[in-house]
């Protein structure tokens, strides 16, 4: 099942990926206005940086910068093991040991 909003692109899409057999023939697409919110909430971020960037120049940067940005925010929503969400010492910590580099 996948949930999208009403964009009506969709379904052709999915169509598409199914004949194309990127998507199994029995998956069916769920469009409702609001069941995806939760998923857009947590994305919006990355938007943000990404407009504030001008883009990227390539599909291999894009995906490399926006898995920084992913990264650095499970850090920053505490979903990193034995760092909580508001440790901001922990956070520096992690992410010094991660890298390598001096708090």
């Amino acid at each position: 099942m996948i949930n999208v909003d009403k964009n009506p692109a969709y379904p052709r899409a999915v169509e598409q990926l199914k004949e194309e057999r990127n998507l199994p023939s029995r998956t069916q697409l769920r469009q409702c206005k609001y069941l995806n919110n939760l998923i857009e909430q947590d994305h919006r971020f990355i938007k943000r940086r990404v407009n504030a960037g001008l883009g990227f120049f390539s599909f291999k940067t894009a995906g490399r910068t926006i898995k920084g940005y992913e990264a650095m925010q499970m850090v920053r929503k505490g979903q990193i093991e034995g760092v909580g969400k508001g440790a901001i010492q922990g956070q520096v910590r992690f992410v010094s040991n991660l890298f390598m580099v001096a708090a």
